[in-house]
């Protein structure tokens, strides 16, 4: 068993982790084709297959399977080994592998990615937009430096280092602008349109409004919140949007924005790392710039001037 790469190896973890030689090949920015050949090259270098190959989908055989987790191991050895290399410039430099939940996304993004070019000239963000649940995952298995979501994570073995307290809106038609806020219990027998299941931002809703999870509904489960304010101006019900989102969101579209009285619901914005990353020093710096971006009414110049860089 000669000549195996680093290279067999990710494109192998990436066709292990979607079954899919399409997704696959997109996942690491190559051909289908490429990377067909080198995983048929890998199968040769070991002797052995380490796929199934159906008409309709891929499994990996058992060898595979015991194979795949030997191959994460060098994969994180590999990646603490660079880490490590990046520590030790002891400013933010080089890729940074990093996730945002889809409602901070938009609206924070444009933002930081100004001030990690104007801060941190020689940081190169590797950018992840997804769901909670989808980040934690890719987080854990090393495939993310650090993401930013609503806190809590509840994970043991991550950081968490609370950035925002964001308080969230009620978006209704324009026609009801000046009608008096409806309270949790109102808002439950009116007609709520919320994200799609996953987004952590519904379960924050409905956790408001009382809502069981379990509830049937039969109203619109959206997978952006641009789609939901958009039914809302069209007269079609109301929604929650957090904060941040309110200027991007609202600017096109027929409604009106009111704030709930204290105490008001809201979420936590932080930035989640691994307690074992060697980036630690780094990551804070980082979550600095995160922090401002995030908060524009915090004072900015002399917040960067405490950077160190």
């Amino acid at each position: 068993m000669t000549n195996i790469t680093l290279r067999q190896i990710r494109y192998f973890t990436a066709l292990a982790r979607h079954r899919h030689f399409g997704r696959a090949a997109d996942d690491c920015a190559v051909t289908q084709p490429a990377l067909s050949m080198q995983i048929k090259v890998l199968e040769d270098a070991l002797g052995t297959p380490i796929l199934e190959r159906g008409t309709r989908q891929i499994s990996l055989t058992g060898f595979g399977e015991t194979f795949l987790a030997r191959a994460r191991d060098i994969l994180q050895s590999v990646d603490a080994l660079e880490d490590l290399a990046r520590a030790a410039t002891g400013k933010p430099a080089g890729k940074l592998r990093l996730g945002v939940i889809p409602t901070v996304a938009p609206y924070l993004l444009p933002a930081l990615i100004g001030r990690f070019q104007r801060l941190f000239p020689d940081l190169r963000p590797l950018l992840r937009e997804t769901v909670t649940p989808r980040l934690l995952e890719e987080l854990l298995d090393g495939r993310l430096d650090a993401a930013i979501l609503a806190l809590p994570a509840s994970e043991p073995a991550l950081t968490e280092v609370p950035l925002l307290q964001e308080p969230f809106v009620l978006i209704r038609p324009a026609e009801d602008a000046g009608k008096p806020v409806p309270g949790p219990d109102m808002l439950r027998e009116m007609r709520l349109l919320l994200l799609e299941e996953g987004h952590c931002f519904r379960d924050q809703a409905l956790s408001f409004c009382d809502i069981p999870r379990n509830r049937p509904r039969e109203m619109l489960d959206g997978s952006t919140l641009s789609t939901l304010v958009q039914m809302v101006g069209a007269g079609f019900g109301i929604t929650l949007v957090p904060e941040m989102a309110v200027p991007v969101e609202t600017r096109s579209a027929a409604v009106t924005v009111s704030r709930f009285r204290d105490p008001a619901p809201s979420r936590t914005i932080g930035m989640v790392w691994r307690r074992s990353s060697p980036l630690e020093a780094q990551l804070m710096q980082i979550a600095e710039v995160v922090r401002q971006a995030a908060n524009p009414a915090a004072p900015q110049k002399g917040d960067e001037a405490r950077i160190s860089v």
